[in-house]
């Protein structure tokens, strides 16, 4: 009889990633990991030992996606203040079901939190995210990468209030807007009350 193939663990962290978003942190069990799976929950016991250790690894292994994801599209993208846009407007594109899925992540960034090693992570992914954005802005103003990543939360956040369209769109639109509005020759001159636009 052939010997069944094996699941490696970063297709079963898939899986589990995805039992995640749909059901919430509380679901992901090695019941609903073992009936989503299709491998046995004493295998997968076996395999990450815990509730708490899958979570974890599952964590992990969003990361791992999310800087993938980050190193490719900072990769590609052109070195201009619209390259910044569109590499912004690209992370967000993982938003793309909707409030849905942009209310799941969120229950997830709960757990994020909570963990030491995953809040390190973040901490780290916030480097390379202010690095390409830093690359892309003009360079002779310190610190503008990290106000334009800072700003795009904010826009996603006050998007999920009112999510009557795509995210993308909101994201191109509103960082377009406060992209150009700080890199205006008004915007450096440093002059108290500069404005830009009627």
């Amino acid at each position: 009889m052939p010997r069944r193939k094996q699941v490696s663990d970063t297709d079963v962290l898939d899986v589990a990633l995805d039992v995640l978003h749909a059901r919430g942190p509380q679901a992901c069990t090695f019941a609903a990991l073992a009936e989503a799976s299709s491998l046995a929950p004493a295998t997968l016991v076996q395999r990450f030992g815990s509730k708490a250790g899958l979570l974890h690894r599952v964590l992990l292994h969003a990361w791992d996606r999310l800087e993938r994801r980050t190193a490719e599209l900072g990769a590609g993208v052109e070195r201009t203040p619209a390259g910044a846009v569109a590499f912004l407007v690209g992370l967000s594109a993982q938003y793309g079901g909707g409030i849905d899925s942009y209310a799941d992540a969120l229950l997830v960034l709960r757990e994020d939190l909570l963990d030491p090693e995953v809040r390190r992570r973040g901490t780290a992914w916030r480097g390379s995210l202010v690095d390409v954005l830093d690359a892309c802005l003009d360079a002779r103003r310190p610190g503008l990468g990290e106000v334009v990543a800072t700003y795009w939360q904010g826009i996603l956040l006050w998007w999920s209030f009112d999510p009557a369209e795509p995210v993308t769109a909101h994201v191109e639109r509103e960082l377009t807007r406060f992209v150009g509005t700080v890199l205006s020759p008004a915007a450096g001159s440093g002059r108290a009350g500069s404005r830009t636009g009627p």
